[in-house]
């Protein structure tokens, strides 16, 4: 005859234990993930939640409305950049004005067409997408009114600092953006082939407190390789020709997945990225010059991969 197993009975006491430790720990973590936005990117900082690291990467791409969209409010942590970040989004007809009292600004066209307005000029832009046409980006002074004007979907880049310095505001245009065509020649095997636009830094800007440009990654390729590190925080924003597409990042000794229009935030180690086949990225990438220790193109190769800057690399990679 079938004879029903008796119930397991759990001490009273097992169960006071589980939920005194796991009640509190289970709010710590909901906590923690509501601090970061809903993500948890930093498993090492819960083993010591007195010593939480900035958060490496983000997305808002899900929540983006019409209007200013903050990634990084530094009122309210700047999250180690010294920067304010955020996305600009325009209809047709929108019109939005930025006057900051304390803070240079810089504002890039992503895609679309807005007119800027600034100090009695008036410049339309049109950039239908970042892949294959040149940005424009104003760079203006604390104080400065400017005022956009949508013609279309337009989405803009925003980035600020702190800066007590006046200058002029400056427009970089299509015909003024530097740009490096690099890992062209076959190094490592075409593996690191991409383009690095820059608008402005201390070369050209030295009255900013930023750097502002963009690097276009091609399908499959890498960027920001090979590894290196600077002391200057940096910020990279990501667009990618296709809505789903995506690649990886490296970046405060974590590896993380990116997405079109998803945010970096680097403070630490090495920042290598690439770019999943099929699937083009083009970042923006924003540094913040140190107090007398400004970004000057600073590079600090990683010293166990210095061996992919000799000539003769190719030789010593597999090829099959």
């Amino acid at each position: 005859p079938f004879i029903q197993p008796r119930p397991r009975v759990v001490p009273r006491i097992l169960l006071f234990l589980f939920w005194t430790v796991h009640g509190p720990f289970s709010r710590f973590l909901l906590e923690e993930k509501e601090k970061m936005g809903g993500a948890m990117h930093q498993p090492s900082s819960w083993l010591n939640p007195k010593e939480m690291i900035p958060m490496t990467y983000f997305n808002k791409n899900a929540e983006l409305k019409q209007g200013y969209n903050p990634y990084i409010d530094a009122a309210a942590d700047d999250m180690g950049t010294q920067m304010d970040v955020g996305l600009l989004v325009m209809e047709p007809g929108d019109v939005f004005t930025f006057e900051e009292a304390e803070k240079e600004i810089a504002v890039l066209l992503f895609a679309g067409t807005v007119t800027y307005q600034w100090a009695g000029k008036t410049v339309e832009a049109k950039r239908p997408d970042c892949f294959h046409h040149e940005a424009y980006c104003l760079l203006a002074g604390r104080g400065e009114k400017i005022v956009l004007t949508a013609k279309a979907h337009s989405e803009l880049y925003i980035q600020k600092t702190l800066n007590d310095k006046p200058f002029e505001a400056v427009l970089y245009t299509p015909d003024t953006v530097q740009t490096q065509h690099a890992g062209c020649n076959g190094e490592l095997l075409g593996c690191m082939e991409r383009e690095i636009k820059t608008f402005f830094d201390h070369d050209n800007a030295p009255f900013s407190n930023m750097v502002l440009g963009e690097v276009l990654n091609h399908p499959g390729k890498w960027s920001s390789y090979p590894p290196h590190h600077h002391p200057q925080p940096e910020v990279y924003f990501y667009r990618f020709d296709y809505p789903h597409g995506f690649g990886a990042g490296f970046a405060n000794g974590e590896i993380y997945q990116t997405g079109h229009n998803g945010l970096a935030v680097i403070t630490s180690g090495f920042h290598s990225q690439t770019a999943a086949p099929g699937y083009a990225m083009c970042y923006a990438w924003g540094i913040r010059h140190l107090e007398g220790d400004p970004w000057l193109k600073t590079r600090i190769d990683d010293e166990e991969h210095a061996w992919l800057w000799k000539p003769d690399a190719n030789d010593h990679i597999y090829q099959g």
